[in-house]
């Protein structure tokens, strides 16, 4: 069968700009999908196409048209997080009005809140690690069978509830024995850059899952509560396929949540001398309780460290379900600098903020000296703890806006004296920043 996946354009919107001509706060995603590329690997037997339009030029919609029409496919798969699930959507209606083709939604959104997704222009839905579980409705869908039974998989039903039985993710769902199809993004490669060096960046997984579940987190639907690790020769695999690409970021949403796994991934890296710099996702109370992890895996070339800071005080933590201290973060931050590691810190600012507050957050990422601050804006994703806890408050329910930096809460401030304080912080931040 012909498979033709769907990278979303960057599509969400912004508060600030919109209301206020605030444009420094606008997201842009740009990275490989290696989700789609791994998804696709899965389908040996089968012609796959990959179709990125965050990196395509031109109108989204027409691009898919005259890409439908190029490869006549027969399943389209489309993947995206929650500010383009409604993007999502619009594809597939456009799929649906010059094709016959089957549409299939998966990704970070579908995981989450799989109703979202049923209606009339999708014909299935899959929740979370959907390697094996494309493969066995592509599988299906060839013998002209409907995919009844296929466990994380349902065939949508509008006007009724999704029939979803969740599947109980293992390690034959990672599906290894096939590296991710990274040729098929080879048109796409030199889009691929990390800015802040100017260097070509590739992604690789090591890990899917999380050892933890914070109440505002997208990640634990991803493995269903499960923390699934790839077989050390399948990541360096993946690393050499990479070719003379000099920067490798590990995707995991935490790479260390098995230490020992960690340190021989590590060693393994080290002793195949592979040359990369890598970037990394770990938490703050792993650096304390391993900093000699950290330093070997410094030796293997590790950059920089992505980490999950979000707020400034244990209560606050405690709040967002963040099974974490204060205090480990900041000895973390010691740690890291000692070992001469990079840290991108992710702060969470809520819509509850003074001035005063912002302040303080300022002042603090100043006084840690993080390389690379990055503040998030308080969103409760639906189908998150978080989500199901404040619903009631919510005062904007278009996920367009879900781009994490718009207060879908309402705010304390007004809401331009908001996004003005809340830009400023962010400019303060990026001044000096570096990666």
């Amino acid at each position: 069968m012909n498979v033709l996946f769907v990278n979303p354009p960057n599509s969400g919107r912004s508060i600030p700009e919109e209301r206020y001509g605030i444009t420094s706060l606008k997201q842009i995603f740009r990275g490989e999908p290696l989700a789609l590329e791994a998804l696709a690997a899965g389908l040996d037997g089968h012609v796959s196409r990959i179709l990125d339009l965050k990196a395509e030029a031109g109108e989204p919609l027409r691009v898919l048209s005259d890409a439908l029409a190029e490869s006549r496919s027969d399943v389209v798969g489309i993947t995206g997080v929650t500010c383009e699930a409604n993007v999502m959507l619009a594809m597939a209606r456009e799929v649906k009005r010059v094709s016959k083709a089957t549409v299939v939604c998966g990704g970070m959104h579908a995981s989450l809140d799989p109703e979202h997704f049923n209606r009339p222009e999708v014909d299935y839905v899959i929740q979370g690690l959907g390697k094996a579980s494309l493969r066995e409705l592509v599988g299906a869908l060839e013998r002209a069978e409907d995919g009844t039974g296929i466990t994380g998989v349902a065939r949508t039903s509008p006007g009724k509830p999704l029939a979803l039985t969740p599947r109980k993710f293992s390690s034959r769902d990672l599906m290894e024995e096939q590296p991710p199809r990274y040729d098929l993004v080879a048109g796409y490669r030199d889009q691929y850059v990390l800015s802040s060096l100017g260097l070509k960046v590739g992604f690789v997984a090591s890990a899917y899952g999380c050892t933890h579940a914070c109440g505002f987190c997208a990640i634990r639907a991803q493995a269903g509560g499960r923390y699934l690790t790839h077989s050390i020769p399948a990541v360096l695999r993946d690393m050499r396929l990479l070719g003379d690409i000099p920067v490798v970021r590990l995707i995991d949403a935490n790479t260390f949540g098995d230490p020992k796994h960690a340190a021989e991934l590590a060693q393994a890296i080290i002793d195949a001398g592979l040359g990369k710099r890598i970037i990394a996702d770990v938490r703050s109370d792993t650096v304390v309780r391993h900093p000699e992890l950290m330093a070997l895996w410094r030796k293997a070339g590790l950059l920089a460290v992505i980490i999950g800071f979000e707020d400034l005080s244990d209560e606050g933590l405690a709040r967002l379900g963040k099974r974490n201290t204060w205090r480990n973060n900041v000895e973390a931050v010691s740690i890291l600098h000692g070992l001469g590691i990079r840290i991108v810190g992710d702060f969470i600012a809520s819509p509850d903020y003074s001035e005063a507050d912002f302040e303080h957050l300022g002042k603090t990422i100043a006084d840690l000296h993080i390389d690379l601050p990055m503040v998030s804006v308080l969103t409760p994703l639906p189908g998150t703890p978080l989500y199901n806890e404040l619903r009631e408050r919510i005062v904007i329910h278009d996920l367009d806006y879900y781009t994490l930096t718009n207060a879908v809460l309402p705010t304390r401030l007004t809401e331009k004296t908001f996004y003005e304080t809340y830009a400023g912080l962010i400019k303060s931040g990026h001044a000096g920043a570096k990666l």
